[in-house]
């Protein structure tokens, strides 16, 4: 198969002209060795990382899809830590989407002056532009419509799933006695509509039990153990 993109956490190659294969590695992101979810570059390495983020994904996107949530995902196969996902097409050159429960991380970087660090907040969506020379920028819904990334229309179908899909993954936490701080997902657009891409997984979310933060590695153990 033709590698297509090599990215941080996995590379993606294509199988034909409707689906590509992830190829899920143990490398997350991070700085000076501290695992970060809004980190955009590859903190440390991880043993069996990847197969946490591909058993995590193939765990969330099947009840995703059986909900009825729109989600590029096909299937996984655990052992080779491999998915096969739909074509998207990115808004731009790619953006990111963070649901946040808690005045945590970027957020608290950004914003500490006016918060204290975790804090409750009402679910909050923000989208940032992938885009590693400028730190992955925040954008507004009016700056993606002037930049021609999304439209208006886009963008309200795009965070209403987000909080739909962050609500969801909250709940299944919930059952675990766990609390989600903030998650963090890519969308693109699937035969005209908006759809969940990417892999949902401990290294892209922040969990907590109590006070105690929860590894990406244990998380999954605890949620599929």
């Amino acid at each position: 198969m033709n590698k297509i993109y090599t990215g941080k956490t996995k590379d993606v190659y294509e199988i034909d002209d409707k689906t590509v294969l992830l190829k899920f590695k143990d490398d997350v992101t991070g700085i000076d060795g501290v695992f970060d979810p809004g980190q955009n570059q590859v903190g440390l390495t991880i043993e069996g990382a990847g197969h946490s983020a591909v058993s995590m994904t193939k765990f969330f996107y099947e009840k995703l899809n059986n909900k009825g949530l729109n989600t590029h995902f096909v299937s996984a196969d655990l052992d080779k830590n491999e998915a096969v996902v739909k074509k998207a097409k990115v808004f731009g050159q790619g953006v990111e989407v963070i649901v946040r429960y808690r005045a945590v991380g970027s957020f608290i970087r950004r914003y500490g002056k006016y918060i204290e660090s975790g804090t409750k907040i009402p679910e909050y969506v923000e989208v940032t532009l992938k885009d590693d020379d400028r730190n992955d920028p925040l954008i507004t819904k009016d700056a993606l419509g002037l930049l021609n990334i999304m439209t208006g229309d886009e963008y309200e179908e795009l965070a209403a799933l987000a909080k739909k899909i962050g609500a969801f993954v909250k709940e299944e936490l919930a059952k675990k006695d766990l609390e989600l701080y903030d998650i963090k997902f890519e969308f693109g657009m699937i035969d005209g509509k908006v759809a969940l891409i990417d892999e949902i997984s401990g290294g892209n979310m922040r969990a907590y039990r109590g006070d105690e933060y929860i590894e990406p590695l244990e998380l999954e153990r605890i949620l599929l153990g």
